[in-house]
């Protein structure tokens, strides 16, 4: 076996590198390889962060040219008992929270039960991922243009077929709560459960098969296989399905918009509805990235909370 030769580093070691063929390279080539992520990365990442930011220290109305800066006032009228903005901006956090709290428990469940049959050797089962993951593949205005209509309560065949089975048929799906949060939590769980089952079942894929050996000689049943071998194997992608499931509900728009208009009254209307009004119907900039920042914040000590409780722990 050759032995491994380590790369030139002095001035001796470089004409040595060059002579024998090794390729040397400039100290400036990582830069080079990194430029293009780099400028992307500047443009639509740290760039419209420092914008925003400056935006929310200022009263800006776009449609006119005078911008004054108000310092921290966007921030503190969020949180002014008395302030118009912090009650509508608190109400919809209130909706970001119940949407969150009943969407993200299904979205880590149905999909591992989903990912652990499809992980399963039967026929067909190729064509039934394809069949789960399809609806993702839909935009959002698709999705809840056709939910509406089929959650309408007069012409919706959801109703039509509750009737034929007996069941109450004048269910008013996306005009009154709480079956509005039903309508909005089940389009999202039914529309996006695909993309979290494809990745439960690349992490089911990825534990080694020995290890359910090792569990049924020792006599372990499939609960115990599960408690003890997929569940720990599936922790880090746990921590990351949580995590964004989490950030994905807390952003929820599209679906609240187009089905039910912020309704009844404003109870389904989110934090990113009430940014999206505030900023750009309401042309207060200034308050809309305000908002935009405590939800940032919210969601950043969310995320550091759900790393903690699947950390991996020792002992």
């Amino acid at each position: 076996m050759a032995p491994t030769v380590a790369p030139p580093r002095s001035e001796e070691g470089l004409r040595e590198g060059r002579r024998r063929g090794i390729p040397v390279h400039g100290k400036a080539t990582p830069w080079l390889f990194l430029a293009p992520y780099l400028v992307l990365f500047l443009g639509f990442v740290v760039a419209p962060i420092v914008v925003g930011a400056w935006i929310s220290l200022h009263r800006w109305d776009y449609t006119l040219p005078n911008k004054p800066f108000v310092g921290l006032e966007n921030y503190t009228s969020l949180f002014d008992t008395g302030s118009i903005a912090a009650a509508q901006f608190w109400d919809a956090m209130e909706a970001t929270a119940i949407f969150t709290v009943f969407s993200v428990p299904l979205l880590l469940t149905i999909p591992l039960v989903v990912a652990l049959v499809m992980n399963m050797k039967f026929r067909g089962r190729t064509f039934f991922r394809a069949v789960y993951f399809a609806p993702y593949v839909l935009g959002v205005a698709v999705v809840a243009i056709m939910w509406r209509y089929l959650l309408d309560n007069n012409i919706g065949l959801v109703n039509y077929y509750l009737g034929l089975l007996g069941l109450p048929d004048d269910i008013p799906w996306l005009t009154s709560s709480p079956a509005v949060w039903v309508s909005l939590v089940g389009v999202t769980v039914w529309w996006t459960l695909g993309f979290n089952a494809v990745i439960y079942l690349a992490a089911l894929q990825d534990i080694p098969g020995e290890l359910y050996e090792a569990a049924r000689v020792d006599g372990a049943n499939r609960w115990q296989q599960f408690r003890n071998v997929t569940l720990p194997g599936l922790r880090p992608v746990l921590a990351f399905i949580t995590t964004i499931t989490i950030i994905a509900s807390a952003n929820m728009f599209g679906q609240s918009y187009l089905m039910t208009s912020g309704g009844p009254g404003r109870e389904t209307r989110t934090a990113i509805y009430q940014i999206a009004e505030t900023g750009l119907r309401n042309f207060q900039m200034g308050s809309a990235a305000a908002m935009s920042y405590v939800l940032t914040v919210a969601l950043m000590l969310l995320s550091i909370v759900v790393f903690w409780i699947f950390r991996e722990r020792k002992g």
